[in-house]
């Protein structure tokens, strides 16, 4: 995860994608919000269009209809208005009519568009949240800028280049701008430390910081290695082999590869990534658009990795695009189980098209398709709005509960290389479907998590108990320490004084996850990502099953693989 957006690792646990997709995102909204964050396909390499050649007079007509009315607007409407802004709302809803992965980016928008697929950037490596109207560090990049600054975990920022942030509603989106810089600049900020009298005044020197993808990679055991990714960004590929690499010297024998609410990226990326893990020459994906210029075939051809032995990937309905490709391909050849719940299904490929003003547009110009034949992409005939609410419509219908809730025509029928029957039409079905967990949620934990109480609370914790936190060796933390009655009570009645009412029914019901997450979010501040990620199993339903499956007989696994209906 980029170390200057908020929050740290995001757990499997909390926030579900629909929570941010299907809700309060604003009207502009869905086709851009999603192809900015679910880019499969995004082609590198020159622009390669050219003026139209299929109706060329039809072209040339609506342009200068176009023209016309603006220059109308422009001259004659009663109030003045931005002919600019006009243009850019009336390409985003034209661009509505096509299907919702075409988007246009307004100048102003694209670099921040951009860096989502960036592997580094400039800036001083910090994580941090905003706590009612306070900017508090989580934790610095290790070895980064911040770090060697001297910047600890619950420092407040007051000032940044003598500008105050503190108590002004700051934006996430503002504070990136003012961290972020020219490498070797330096930033001066104004912190506050508890126990300290004063503020202090830290100089930071702006480096080159990465941001990286693969956001954790550990063995689980003294044979299972598990790796999450988190996007397809332009170093996950190199960033995968390194961590692949390294949990073979570990003596890893068998995989855990998470995909579970990775949106997608760059296309050659995942495909680099699913070679590593399929032999000899097999397809991996393909493409068709219009004619046969966007016509493509991607086989597996380098000597992987990870070429055999047990591997599980997981899978869930945040799992969009190219993380679609790699679990489709790996299914398809037999390769791996997937486990979880069905992915978003979303199979366009955009090409990005850089124009005169800076701005750019994101043209869906083929659909792509698995190995065996399967088209990801779930219907968009009914347009943006329905689209939008398919995540929502998938929970009302009770899928997220109920695997046979789910049913697929016959005419999607495909079938894998040892003759398992698959579907296309709308995401990828996982192998071995796990339900969503919601005995521990309640809209009393809703509120706590949505007002970021719950990272508050351990990073206050993390503070008070530094000294005997840092004494501790993670393997005693994690065997030894738990979040008690009284704590719990604690994080009750420091969140009543901050505007959540006391609901005991709903604080029993959510103590379990309510005990996880704490312990996780203290870990993060005493250890590191691994720590943090490793207490989170413990609540994972979905990674359980997947390590009870890869733990089980090998051949037990085999045979479902091989397993025809």
């Amino acid at each position: 995860m980029d170390p200057e957006l908020p929050a740290g690792p995001s757990a499997p646990l909390l926030p579900r994608p629909e929570e941010i997709r299907a809700g309060k995102t604003g009207r502009w909204r869905l086709p851009l919000l999603l192809s900015l964050t679910m880019a499969c396909g995004v082609l590198l390499g020159a622009n390669p269009f050219r003026a139209s050649d299929q109706n060329p007079d039809a072209t040339a007509r609506g342009y200068l209809k176009f023209k016309e009315i603006l220059s109308y607007v422009d001259r004659d409407y009663v109030d003045t208005v931005n002919p600019e802004a006009l243009s850019d709302y009336a390409i985003m809803r034209m661009l509505e009519r096509l299907d919702p992965h075409s988007v246009y980016i307004p100048a102003a928008q694209q670099q921040r568009a951009s860096a989502f697929l960036q592997s580094d950037f400039d800036g001083v490596g910090v994580e941090f949240n905003i706590f009612r109207d306070t900017v508090t560090v989580v934790a610095p990049l290790s070895g980064g800028p911040a770090e060697l600054a001297g910047l600890r975990p619950g420092d407040q920022l007051l000032a940044v280049n003598g500008e105050s942030v503190a108590g002004k509603r700051i934006t996430t989106e503002q504070m990136f701008n003012r961290l972020r810089g020219v490498r070797g600049s330096v930033v001066q900020l104004l912190i506050h430390r508890r126990r300290q009298p004063r503020p202090l005044l830290v100089a930071v020197t702006r480096n080159r910081i990465p941001n990286t993808s693969v956001d954790v990679a550990y063995m689980v055991d003294n044979q299972t290695g598990y790796i999450k990714v988190s996007r397809f960004a332009s170093g996950t590929y190199e960033e995968f082999k390194v961590a692949l690499s390294e949990l073979r010297r570990q003596g890893m024998s068998r995989l855990l590869l998470d995909l579970r609410g990775n949106p997608g990226g760059y296309l050659d990326r995942a495909t680099k990534m699913a070679d590593e893990l399929i032999g000899g020459t097999r397809k991996i994906v393909y493409t068709d658009g219009k004619g046969d210029q966007y016509d493509t075939q991607t086989y597996s051809r380098a000597v992987g990795e990870f070429e055999e032995g047990p591997l599980v990937v997981l899978v869930d309905e945040g799992s969009a695009s190219a993380a679609e490709v790699v679990a489709g391909a790996l299914q398809d050849h037999d390769r791996a189980l997937l486990v979880g719940r069905r992915t978003f299904g979303k199979g366009l490929v955009q090409q990005p098209i850089a124009l005169n003003d800076g701005s750019e547009l994101r043209l869906t110009i083929a659909r792509y398709f698995t190995p065996s034949g399967r088209s990801i992409q779930k219907s968009y005939g009914k347009g943006v709005e329905a689209y939008e609410q398919d995540l929502m419509n998938r929970q009302r219908r009770g899928e997220y509960f109920h695997a046979d809730s789910i049913h697929f025509a016959d005419s999607l029928r495909f079938r894998t290389d040892n003759g398992r029957t698959v579907y296309g039409g709308g995401g990828i079905m996982p192998d071995i479907f796990v339900p969503r967990d919601t005995a521990a949620y309640s809209s009393y934990f809703t509120r706590l998590q949505s007002q970021n109480l719950l990272r508050e609370y351990a990073l206050t914790f993390f503070q008070d108990h530094r000294t005997e936190l840092q004494a501790l060796r993670f393997e005693q933390f994690q065997s030894t320490f738990q979040i008690s009655d009284a704590q719990l009570q604690a994080l009750a009645d420091r969140a009543a004084q901050n505007g959540v009412p006391a609901d005991p029914a709903g604080l029993r019901r959510a103590s379990p996850l309510l005990r996880t997450l704490l312990k996780a979010y203290i870990a993060r501040s005493a250890y590191d990502k691994v720590a943090y990620y490793t207490v989170l199993r413990e609540q994972d339903v979905e990674l359980k099953q997947a390590l009870q499956i890869i733990s089980s007989n090998e051949g037990m696994m085999a045979q479902q693989l091989s397993a025809k209906p």
